[in-house]
């Protein structure tokens, strides 16, 4: 079930409804939203429900008994086994025709005949976002850093609809005490939520869509048909797009959690504006960052044990989260670009004094570079094999020529999505707190000639937002 669709308003309206009817019986409460959650993921494919259900019952039991035992061998087998089944059932479904193929051209490259059974197996949708959150819970459960939570508690908490398919990925210590505290329906900032679900709408709808349908799928489906100026368009455009498209479903899932009385972690704060590619990470789809340092990156060592071993770790990070994008060998050199580029920027940083002065000119130029690798990256990320970024690479230095296809809308629209990351937060918390104190009547009208710009301005049919594929 898709954000902007009919299908979603009339679902989110009952459940609205339902919930907070229900919300001073905290059983029921649960019971239904935990159905309800099924229900909207099961709209995409109900064979798949058993497979999230199953995750749950896994983790919880894994979670039990961690809770149950002392520190020791039984505790870290049992730790090992929840691991080999959240990252095994990943692996099958996600990873399984990746690494078959990729081990056939191997073969194939020796001189030697295949024989490897190739299945085709559907990728779940969210499969990557609820294992990363229930790998989260065992561990945190394990680490002692959080008691392991009822059944009903923990299957809310995994399958919870408005974050289950494409995040944010929320930490069971954010979300489960939410869940045992009583809403106050006067307590619900609803004109923040509408805020945001406009918003993000907006985001997706009129600047992913447009820019996907009208520059960036052209450009990238066949770049040899198109000049250089084309293709650098296309590579800002992307990164325009990409983000809109990914902030604008966050925005989405946030406004409906908050709707429903729950707070979500930020998962972007103008990314764009990075002045390195470690700001660019602190900014950038937090909650999947925070928890790459947290449950990879310190566990391989973080940025003990000298330079070499820092550098080690962050590559071994970036590339097994480019894995996690998507079961292809360019997102896997999209997260080396990544891990590359930040080992280096930690060398640099070393060696440079700590008291060295700073200026405009060089904030500018550290702004610039670190934008122009994250589009570099991009290009990888988005094409659809190594070869297709490699012709692109080339196009965009050798094919000089006429822009045909960029139009002057395009252009603006591009720089006013980059540009508008940089005007001071404060102005549009000013324009939010303006909408708050709108009495309802005027927020429904607002909201409504929203709506109706958005469906006006935006192309024609539902694009499924692009993390959905991960």
């Amino acid at each position: 079930m898709l954000f902007p669709t009919i299908d979603f308003a009339i679902f989110f309206v009952i459940v609205l409804t339902a919930s907070w009817l229900l919300m001073p019986h905290r059983g029921w409460w649960k019971l239904f939203v935990l159905v309800a959650s099924y229900v909207f993921y099961g709209w995409w494919d109900w064979r798949f429900v058993g497979l999230l259900a199953g995750s749950t019952l896994v983790n919880h039991a894994a979670a039990t008994v961690l809770g149950r035992l002392r520190a020791g061998r039984a505790r870290r087998l049992v730790l090992g086994v929840a691991l080999a089944a959240n990252l095994g059932g990943l692996a099958w479904f996600k990873y399984y025709g990746f690494f078959v193929s990729s081990a056939a051209n191997l073969i194939t490259g020796l001189g030697l005949e295949p024989s490897l059974p190739l299945l085709q197996i559907v990728l779940p949708v969210g499969i990557s976002f609820f294992t990363f959150q229930a790998i989260s819970y065992v561990v945190d459960v394990y680490r002692g850093d959080f008691r392991p939570a009822p059944l009903i508690d923990f299957a809310v908490y995994l399958s919870f609809f408005p974050q289950l398919v494409a995040g944010p990925i929320v930490r069971a210590q954010d979300l489960i005490p939410q869940l045992r505290r009583r809403q106050d329906p006067r307590s619900i900032d609803g004109s923040r939520g509408f805020w945001l679900i406009a918003g993000g709408l907006f985001k997706k709808v009129v600047v992913a869509n447009v820019l996907a349908t009208q520059l960036v799928d052209p450009v990238f489906a066949n770049p040899a048909l198109h000049s250089s100026p084309e293709i650098l368009a296309a590579v800002y455009g992307y990164a325009v797009q990409i983000y809109a498209d990914f902030s604008g479903y966050t925005d989405i899932a946030i406004g409906c959690a908050l709707l429903l009385g729950f707070r979500f972690p930020r998962n972007f704060d103008v990314p764009y504006t990075a002045r390195s590619l470690q700001d660019f990470w602190r900014r950038w789809h937090i909650t999947l960052s925070t928890w790459l340092r947290d449950y990879l990156y310190v566990a391989l060592g973080g940025s003990r044990g000298g330079h070499r071993r820092t550098a080690r770790n962050l590559l071994i990070t970036m590339l097994l989260g480019g894995l996690w994008h998507g079961a292809a060998w360019t997102f896997v050199f999209w997260g080396g670009i990544h891990g590359a580029w930040l080992a280096a920027e930690r060398a640099l940083s070393a060696r440079r004094p700590a008291d060295a002065p700073t200026s405009r000119l060089r904030e500018v130029g550290r702004w610039f570079v670190t934008f122009h690798v994250v589009c570099l990256a991009w290009i990888f990320f988005r094409a659809e094999s190594l070869g297709a970024a490699g012709s692109m690479l080339l196009r965009l230095m050798t094919a000089w020529g006429p822009a045909t296809i960029v139009t002057p809308a395009l252009v603006l629209l591009i720089a006013a999505a980059i540009a508008v990351q940089f005007v001071p937060r404060g102005v549009g918390a000013r324009l939010q707190a303006v909408f708050s104190r709108l009495a309802p009547v005027p927020q429904g009208a607002v909201l409504a000639l929203a709506l109706f710009a958005i469906d006006a301005l935006g192309p024609e049919g539902i694009a499924p937002f692009i993390y959905f594929q991960f």
